[in-house]
């Protein structure tokens, strides 16, 4: 098999824009008729079913001719080749000139902190950033929660011996009382 020579992220894009060009918008049969079936696209099964048997007159329906360019496919939209992440050791094996990280859904907090410190160091761009901005802004608002609650340990260490002084006199006055 012949090696194609590697191609820049930018012109994999454009190639692949020309090509979506001149591809058909693949619709639902019989979407145009009914109002409750939406465009996205469904497989023509009935036996009498025209787009099935691809009869002249009736849309387009998707086979494998339509194929998008092999340079562009795996792409994502930014350019860069997309790959899943499951743990911070498997940043080492990723190029951030040609690649961007998504972190599993199944990885926990813990671990999606340790790839997102392991990606900055390296420069790797991260997809679902989002998300895990919500999990750093969780962790802050919990540190924050519990420098405020050692905070409050230290006032109430502070003021419990004056408790004890005014009850230990209070008990001292009632015995004088008695």
């Amino acid at each position: 098999m012949i090696d194609q020579p590697t191609i820049g992220p930018e012109k994999a894009l454009k190639i692949r824009e020309r090509a979506k060009r001149s591809k058909p918008k693949f619709v639902r049969p019989e979407s145009w008729r009914y109002r409750r079936l939406k465009e996205n696209w469904r497989r023509p099964r009935g036996l009498d079913n025209k787009m099935r048997r691809k009869i002249k007159g009736w849309p387009r329906t998707v086979s494998a001719g339509y194929r998008g360019p092999k340079v562009s496919r795996g792409l994502h939209p930014s350019g860069y080749k997309e790959v899943l992440v499951h743990k911070a050791e498997e940043i080492k094996k990723i190029d951030p000139k040609a690649q961007v990280i998504r972190i599993a859904h199944t990885v926990g907090k813990r671990s999606r902190a340790k790839i997102l410190a392991e990606a900055r160091k390296r420069k790797i761009t991260v997809l679902n950033l989002k998300e895990a901005k919500e999990l750093v802004k969780e962790e802050e608002l919990k540190e924050e929660k519990a420098e405020k609650k050692e905070e409050a340990k230290e006032i109430v260490e502070i003021e419990k011996p004056k408790r004890k002084r005014r009850e230990t006199k209070k008990r001292e006055g009632e015995a004088e009382n008695q």
